[in-house]
């Protein structure tokens, strides 16, 4: 039986004034982005066969619309494109249109179910879904819901909020010593199972509801932090999307910002300087910066400032770092700050500063910078610390100080090997091993014994 041609496909491609070459293209820069080798051999022919009616297998109908998006700047669907593949459950929560407790329980039920939690993991990052909301739309998710009294509901009071926050307290504590890739499954448990049934229980008014509302975000924003330090980013775009959603709803401008703040800071690390800058620059905007404590206003600015280098606007980011610092300073302990910025202080400002300063190259300020945030950070940040080492040893060989990067990068490993789960701080060691190679090859003493351990360890983690 002959196929039926897939006719809405062909007018997608006709829209972005693609030919079937250019297409197979986008598509394997959208694979290779996302690590998804099985799918960079795409050529001119795979997309004409499914023009012509073939469904794309796996991964490749949600590659094919993600470029197609960023193409036609607004969401394609894989409905809309004619394909008969399901869409990822992560769609949900990156569709601003959609409630946010619907996403919640769609995103965790997925989550943590073995069986459908590839659906998940295969989807890609959305450069196109990180199109923010209009104006009106944060205006309108901040008013007071209709109240909707049922007797089978539990009543949350303000010790259910704050029972919120410390758990969620103690899993950053433990994101910050051990990595993203421990515990974030029994945080997904806890946002799916207790904080839902909160967000949809009987409060004594609207403060304790906001409230509530933004302890949860607080809670989605760290496990997509955690899911982005695992390397996962698929995973960690719909929390990140999840907690701005969850933060609007509760009319919470700076926590709003925090996590813009972090999606600005993922997105930088995928090399999309400027959406990077986009959402840095959302973070800052009115309230969310106004409104927030010296130290949080020390975050934001300096991952601007890091946005900003990244982007060429070297002069402005300079400024912004000294206001980052500034800001810093004005924080002390008769100001009460959020608990979600317990691990700023000095020697996150250096690090982040350093890599600032990296991108501006202006490599010795970068290394001096480093150094400062490896001797003033405390034992309880030991993944953190490992991803410093990690950036100081390379920045180090780059100006030619090869046994000096060694002596850092050995002790990058003795801080992985100790129980770090981390794809960033891992990353670093793939890292190490690439800019070693030529050292090794001239038989470089200290460069051949790190290389061999740092193969060790890969093949542990592998």
């Amino acid at each position: 039986m002959a196929r039926e041609r897939n006719e809405q496909f062909e007018a997608l491609l006709k829209e972005a004034g693609w030919s079937r070459a250019q297409a197979a293209s986008a598509f394997i820069r959208v694979a290779s982005e996302n690590n998804l080798t099985d799918y960079t051999h795409i050529a001119r022919q795979h997309v004409q066969h499914w023009v012509a009616g073939h469904e794309p297998s796996g991964q490749a109908p949600i590659i094919m619309c993600e470029a197609l998006s960023r193409r036609l700047r607004r969401v394609v669907t894989t409905s809309e494109a004619g394909f008969t593949a399901s869409n990822s459950p992560a769609q949900g929560a990156l569709d601003w249109r959609i409630d946010p407790l619907i996403a919640l329980n769609d995103l965790g039920s997925t989550d943590l179910d073995p069986d459908r939690r590839s659906l998940l993991r295969g989807g890609v990052y959305s450069a196109a879904a990180l199109a923010l909301p209009a104006e009106s739309w944060w205006v309108e998710m901040a008013k007071e819901p209709p109240s909707a009294e049922r007797k089978d509901t539990q009543r949350v009071g303000r010790g259910d909020v704050e029972s919120v926050r410390e758990m969620t307290l103690a899993f950053s504590r433990m994101d910050q010593q051990r990595g993203g890739g421990h515990g974030r499954t029994a945080l997904v448990e806890y946002l799916r199972s207790d904080v839902a049934r909160y967000l949809v229980g009987q409060f004594p008014d609207g403060v304790v509801r906001r409230d509530m509302y933004s302890a949860a975000a607080e809670g989605a924003y760290l496990s997509g932090w955690m899911a982005f330090d695992n390397g996962e980013h698929d995973i960690a775009q719909p929390y990140f999307a999840l907690g701005l959603k969850l933060a609007a709803r509760a009319g919470d401008a700076p926590l709003s910002g925090h996590i813009l703040r972090a999606m600005a800071h993922q997105t930088l690390d995928l090399g999309l300087y400027n959406k990077a800058l986009e959402l840095s620059t959302a973070s800052i905007a009115g309230h969310r910066y106004e409104a927030a404590t010296p130290r949080e206003r020390a975050l934001l600015g300096v991952v601007h400032a890091r946005c900003l280098a990244a982007t060429g606007a070297n002069r402005l980011a300079a400024k912004t770092l000294v206001r980052a610092e500034d800001d810093l300073r004005s924080a002390h302990d008769g100001i009460k700050e959020p608990s979600r910025t317990f691990f700023f202080g000095e020697a996150s400002l250096a690090h982040e500063t350093a890599c600032t300063l990296r991108d501006l190259d202006d490599r010795k300020g970068a290394i001096n910078q480093f150094g400062r945030s490896v001797r003033t950070r405390g034992v309880a940040f030991k993944r953190t610390h490992a991803v410093t080492l990690g950036y100081l040893g390379a920045t180090q060989i780059s100006v030619g100080n090869v046994e000096e990067a060694c002596t850092t990068w050995s002790r990058v490993l003795d801080a992985m090997e100790e129980g770090v789960y981390s794809g960033r701080a891992r990353q670093r060691v793939v890292e190490m091993r690439q800019l070693l190679s030529p050292y090794r090859r001239r038989g470089i003493p200290a460069a051949v014994e790190l290389e061999t351990r740092a193969a060790d360890y890969l093949r542990t983690v592998d």
